[in-house]
């Protein structure tokens, strides 16, 4: 069978596809690639992958797309499943012979549930790594006989043996390539990352207990896989021979740095390529890693600090205390790496009193820029289960109708409602500071690239908090 990998229509701007963490619309424009559609994609001839949101596709282009294809993978979400299985519906009803198959951690946490509120528009949905179960279904062999996946038949549920998780990385193809394949390279932007950029995986799983992180929990594991450092040198020089505007590769393991090793290893055979780079680190990195990647090219990383009080980082598990990330800082600092942190407002233990906390924090830590995201308790994390054994979970509802995160925790003494006012606060008090205002004019003045990206970011962020405030 020939297979189409989607990532369907949702919202404008909506960045949750197979490489999101988190499935939202941004404050500012952001796109990361849909990664784990693209390794079944390069194994199976005849594959094509759409990005909806990046393409500007709409239903009905996706429609007219599906029509080519005998089967058709969508990556889903828990915040976007009725929309996808919509779509999956409408893919049936003009061409009922077509597979529809569903994959994400959502599916994989509740396969059944998700079949039975798909009633009849999804024919499959994949458990965990999907890459050698859909092409095993495109070869033609029986669904009972496919590892991994569950299907209704004749209205009873029939789940497989579970797949275990990939080990041997090296065999799966370059995501680099099905990118150059099938995909507009210059359309996908990162604020923080420089243009045009490619995200690549040196590994998957962390070893990392995070209670609120859903892949490890749900999708890839905590236990670390990793490629050969010389099958990453590979597909950096590949990039870099057959991808000469790209500017950047962003290796998007959820914890690069988790095996230092590995880290070290890459970083000494990338070195002689010359290439920039950036990496998610946890705020416990040691100060000689560091410098033998910044050595080899990193300039830049995107680390969780999540919260600026002590009792909640252990609430959540995070293996990082204060002290630790504010070292890490300054040693990147020392190096002359940039940061780009990332915060959660609700996590269980938040206060009037943390949120304040949090906020001077990060003031302190004076980073490049940061992210500040709303708790959000997705099926199959320890923090789900927590916020349900309490009643903490007061909607179901993740989004609003334009695909802005809302909140959905509500803890006694703070409501979901000052926690996503939370949110806007963290950005005022940290953006609209003098230090940070003068560091931004000094780039406008020195750059004019960079005056263009910073006013059309102010724009877009002052644009995306007025329809935020609206969909409340």
């Amino acid at each position: 069978m020939k297979p189409l990998f989607l990532n369907p229509p949702t919202f404008e701007d909506f960045d949750g596809g197979a490489g999101a963490r988190y499935q939202a619309s941004r404050e500012v424009t952001s796109f990361w690639f849909p990664t784990w559609l693209t390794y079944p994609a390069g194994m199976i001839e005849g594959s094509r992958v759409v990005d909806a949101p990046v393409q500007r596709l709409d239903l009905d282009g996706c429609l007219k797309i599906a029509l080519d294809f005998d089967l058709v993978v969508m990556y889903t979400s828990t915040p976007t499943l009725a929309i996808d299985v919509e779509t999956a519906r409408r893919i049936k009803a003009q061409k009922p012979a077509t597979i529809t198959v569903l994959t994400g951690p959502h599916v994989t946490v509740l396969p059944e549930e998700s079949l039975r509120f798909a009633k009849g528009a999804v024919d499959i949905v994949c458990r965990g790594e999907f890459d050698y179960a859909v092409k095993e279904i495109c070869e033609g062999r029986s669904w009972e006989e496919v590892d991994g996946i569950a299907f209704l038949k004749d209205g009873v549920f029939h789940q497989t043996k579970d797949r275990p998780p990939l080990t041997d990385l090296d065999s799966l193809p370059f995501s680099s390539q099905i990118y150059a394949r099938d995909l507009p390279i210059e359309e996908y932007i990162i604020p923080h990352i420089k243009h045009p950029y490619v995200s690549i995986y040196t590994s998957r799983g962390c070893p990392a207990r995070c209670t609120f992180c859903l892949w490890p929990q749900t999708y890839s594991g905590r236990i670390m896989r990793t490629r050969s450092p010389e099958n990453v040198y590979e597909e950096v020089k590949w990039i870099k021979e057959n991808l000469p505007q790209v500017k950047e590769i962003s290796f998007d393991d959820d914890t690069f740095s988790a095996d230092k090793k590995h880290a070290v290893a890459v970083s000494r055979l990338i070195k002689p390529l010359n290439v920039s780079w950036v990496i998610n680190a946890r705020a416990n990195c040691d100060y000689e890693t560091l410098k033998e990647m910044r050595e080899a090219g990193l300039h830049h990383v995107i680390v969780g600090f999540e919260s600026g009080d002590e009792q909640i980082l252990k609430n959540i598990k995070k293996g990082v205390t204060k002290a630790q990330a504010i070292e890490f800082v300054k040693n990147c600092k020392k190096l002359g790496i940039t940061i780009h942190g990332a915060f959660i407002m609700g996590l269980p233990g938040e206060t009037h009193e943390t949120i304040q906390k949090t906020i001077k924090y990060a003031i302190d830590l004076d980073l490049e820029s940061i992210q500040v995201s709303l708790a959000s308790p997705y099926p199959g994390t320890d923090f789900y289960a927590l916020a349900k054994q309490e009643g903490w979970i007061a909607s179901d509802t993740f989004l609003d109708a334009d695909g802005h995160q809302q909140c959905v925790i509500n803890y006694p003494g703070l409501s979901n409602k000052e926690i996503f006012a939370a949110v806007e606060l963290f950005y005022k008090k940290f953006y609209f500071r003098p230090k940070y205002i003068a560091r931004s004019i000094w780039k406008m003045i020195v750059d004019s690239k960079e005056r263009k990206k910073l006013l059309k970011e102010g724009k877009q962020y002052l644009e995306y908090m007025q329809k935020r405030k609206q969909g409340q």
